[in-house]
């Protein structure tokens, strides 16, 4: 059954989108274009004002304390959320830090984030609520709650859930991120700078966004409705008064807001959260292997047909993707069924995946395309990190490198497997490879797909090269990555 402020939202939205169809059927001719305008405006802003009517009771608000051995700076008014000097929170906000001689400190810090069930379980972001000695919430009724409980976090997400004791809360409903464009409306609720509830407007600017480099596992919703310090895990919301992400971040250069926020998709905190409340913690699926988009340079020297999917460039051992026969240059193309868009997207996607799922992988092999069943493992709790000189020859100063043979005292020393690339020992500065950051140290495992375990296997890898541009699977410690690199002519 709807409440009667669902039934407003419906209504606004309606009469919106009839305004303005009409509107833009009437044209610029229309007589009361001016007044259809200036109508149509005002239905909207109702329908603003109905949705946050209806979402705000479930905001409420938490004060968070930790005492610390403080030795330095300490919180103060530009401290970002008064967060314990969170690096995270510096990165993206700023701030300068009062100098304080060292003593022990009681901490405080408020932000903002929301119920989602009558019996007291609230969402919010972990760097809010992780390793505090205390936590108390209050509600838009002045009811307070003293020592919330942490059900669990996940620093992984940056979701974590708490819950109050008491039942009949009121409840934000959650909404469907996945469906969110570009272009529409969404409204911000949060305790900015302690000054209470406060709602602000804008679009979803982009959705699926990593790289941002806030968590480990990234599918942001970025909007230009204003995030301030306090707004922290409090909801993005949608006309229908709906939680559509948990607002975490702004982009800032000078530590305030410039119209870039980022939201944790809501879809993506209601799996977390599931877990978290079933299980106090977080399990991946885990396939195990590293890779990269496929560019369009990628795909024209490995003689790709399109430049989708994602390329594998290492595989652990004893992994469900060795196991499967999964093996770097396999270039994968869907994930059952469905294409792969990004390495960042298949990443996400196996890791809300349970342990012991079957998957169907769309794997290009060698030229051909096959499917692969994968049964998919556990990620762990930490996912791993002289000999004759090489001569230097026509195709290596092309590269701007010097390599020599992996022997086992150089692969022990730096952590390589004998018989399985070449070692750089040399990188001339300002060269192609220079360039692409290889530094003397890596190991060279493939030129333009083609493995190379020798300096004469590495040579004539090099030699066949055409069109200026090589391919190399490169290892940089545990890690791997293809690189493209345009040669010296």
């Amino acid at each position: 059954m709807r409440t009667q402020g669902q039934d407003t939202l419906f209504a606004c939205k309606a009469i919106v989108i009839g305004m303005l169809s009409l509107f833009l059927a009437l044209g610029p001719a229309a007589p009361t274009q001016a007044q259809s305008g200036a109508t149509a405006a005002k239905v909207l802003s109702k329908a603003f004002s109905a949705a946050a009517k209806e979402a705000t009771p479930a905001v409420v608000s938490i004060r968070v304390e930790k005492t610390v051995e403080v030795s330095g700076a300490v919180g103060g008014l530009n401290d970002p959320f008064g967060l314990f000097n969170d690096d995270m929170l510096r990165r993206f906000f700023g701030g300068r830090m009062p100098q304080q001689t060292p003593r022990k400190y009681m901490q405080q810090g408020q932000g903002s984030r929301f119920i989602i069930s009558k019996d007291g379980y609230i969402l919010t972001n972990n760097h809010v609520v992780g390793d505090v000695d205390k936590i108390t919430v209050e509600l838009q009724d002045g009811r307070t709650f003293e020592n919330a409980t942490v059900i669990g976090t996940d620093p992984d997400t940056e979701v974590a859930l708490i819950k109050i004791d008491g039942d009949n809360f009121p409840v934000l409903p959650l909404g469907d991120s996945d469906r969110l464009e570009i272009g529409d409306w969404v409204i911000a609720i949060g305790n900015p700078f302690s000054l209470g509830e406060t709602v602000t407007v804008g679009v979803v600017s982009a959705v699926g966004r990593s790289n941002v480099h806030i968590a480990a596992y990234e599918d942001f919703i970025q909007t230009d409705a204003a995030i301030n310090p306090g707004n922290s895990g409090g909801p993005l919301i949608n006309l229908d008064g709906q939680a559509v992400g948990i607002n975490t971040a702004i982009y800032s250069e000078s530590g305030g807001y410039m119209g870039i926020g980022f939201a944790i998709p809501i879809d993506m905190a209601r799996t977390i959260a599931d877990q978290l409340k079933a299980k106090g913690k977080v399990v991946r699926g885990y396939l195990g292997i590293g890779g990269q988009d496929v560019t369009a340079d990628i795909a024209q020297i490995a003689n790709l047909k399109t430049s989708q999917g994602v390329i594998i460039n290492d595989v652990e051992e004893g992994t469900p993707a060795e196991k499967a026969g999964l093996e770097p240059h396999d270039v994968l193309l869907e994930l059952n069924g469905k294409k792969i868009e990004s390495y960042d997207a298949f990443r996400n996607d196996i890791a809300m995946m349970s342990p012991g799922t079957r998957v169907t992988l769309s794997v290009l092999h060698n030229g051909r395309t096959r499917d692969i069943n994968v049964t998919l493992g556990e990620r762990p709790l930490e996912v791993a990190q002289a000999n004759q000189a090489g001569r230097s020859r026509p195709s290596q100063e092309a590269l701007g490198v010097q390599v020599q043979n992996l022997t086992r005292d150089l692969a022990q020393r730096f952590g390589y497997t004998l018989g399985e690339g070449v070692i750089v020992t040399g990188v001339a500065p300002g060269s192609p490879a220079s360039q692409e950051g290889i530094e003397p140290g890596d190991l060279i495992r493939s030129v333009n797909m083609k493995p190379v375990n020798s300096v004469d296997e590495f040579e004539a890898a090099m030699a066949s090269v055409k069109d200026g541009k090589v391919l190399l699977l490169v290892q940089h410690g545990q890690y791997s990555r293809f690189v493209t690199v345009t040669l010296n002519s």
